[in-house]
């Protein structure tokens, strides 16, 4: 199994890391277009769609943001766009989780499959969007999540129940801990610190996403980075109570050792949006 996460992790990389380098932009925005087709139909499957329907699923994502960049869409701030679908994460995350699977199965179809194909297509905005203002823009977002979910593997191993004796949420995913996601917070706070300090005091179009939270001052970066941190755990745990009503391990076996687009991505879903909206404040 490591052996195939381990090829599998550099085939994906072999691709990525070449796309976001490039010195276009549209490069990158072409491989996120099929990602995020790919976890459409990895959406219609877990909501118990045929094979048809799930095809049809990833081609009109894919659609969706096909006919947004031949419109000019990505030429335009979106404020409102990253305000109305992050306050939409914020909202219906939180009530996903406080209602869990057995609500959530009671929720039509069509609107599970329009909310996912939704979230989908704004996320595939968001981090083009973020590749056009920067490369170290785009990885600032995406090291926020690396560096959370690391922070927390180690501490949840290491610290998991010696402060708190009930776990994070044990109906959905009963190996995640309290200490876990403290520990991700500390590792997001300092990332951001760091980071800030190695892109200087100036302020330009290639800043990361820390200096531009910073610009508003050091409190507000530190709170909106644990902001986000939070959100990418409530991503991850979104997903896994869609999972798990869906009775699976796995969003599929398109990525050998890692499952799905969508379990590569849950985190990010939420987060791009909002650091889309914070850093354009």
């Amino acid at each position: 199994m490591l052996k195939q996460r381990i090829i599998t992790a550099l085939l994906m990389l072999a691709i990525l890391l070449p796309s976001i380098f490039y010195p276009a932009p549209e490069a990158f925005g072409v491989v996120a277009l099929v990602l995020v087709s790919a976890g459409a139909w990895e959406w219609a499957r877990l909501n118990q769609c045929g094979p048809t329907v799930a095809l049809a699923a990833g081609g009109l994502c894919a659609g969706f943001c096909a006919v947004s960049w031949y419109v000019g869409l990505l030429g335009h701030p979106l404020h409102l766009l990253w305000t109305l679908s992050g306050s939409a994460w914020v909202v219906l995350g939180a009530w996903l989780l406080y209602v869990g699977v057995n609500a959530w199965v009671k929720v039509p179809k069509a609107f599970r499959m329009v909310g996912g194909i939704l979230a989908l297509w704004v996320a595939w905005l968001a981090v083009t969007k973020a590749r056009m203002m920067g490369i170290n823009f785009l990885f600032s977002i995406l090291v926020l999540v690396w560096v959370a979910d690391i922070f927390a593997y180690f501490a949840g191993r290491s610290l998991g129940g010696r402060f708190f004796h009930r776990k994070l949420a044990p109906s959905i995913s009963p190996g995640k801990t309290w200490e876990g996601v403290c520990g991700g917070m500390v590792g997001v706070v300092l990332c951001a610190f760091v980071w800030r300090s190695l892109d200087g005091a100036a302020i330009s179009d290639q800043s990361s996403l820390y200096s531009r939270l910073g610009a508003m001052g050091s409190a507000f970066m530190v709170l909106a980075v644990l902001f986000l941190a939070t959100m990418s755990v409530v991503g991850d745990l979104v997903e896994s109570l869609f999972k798990r009503s869906a009775s699976v391990k796995d969003s599929s076996g398109l990525l050998p050792g890692h499952g799905g687009v969508l379990d590569r991505v849950d985190a990010l879903l939420p987060i791009l949006p909002l650091a889309m909206m914070l850093s354009t404040l």
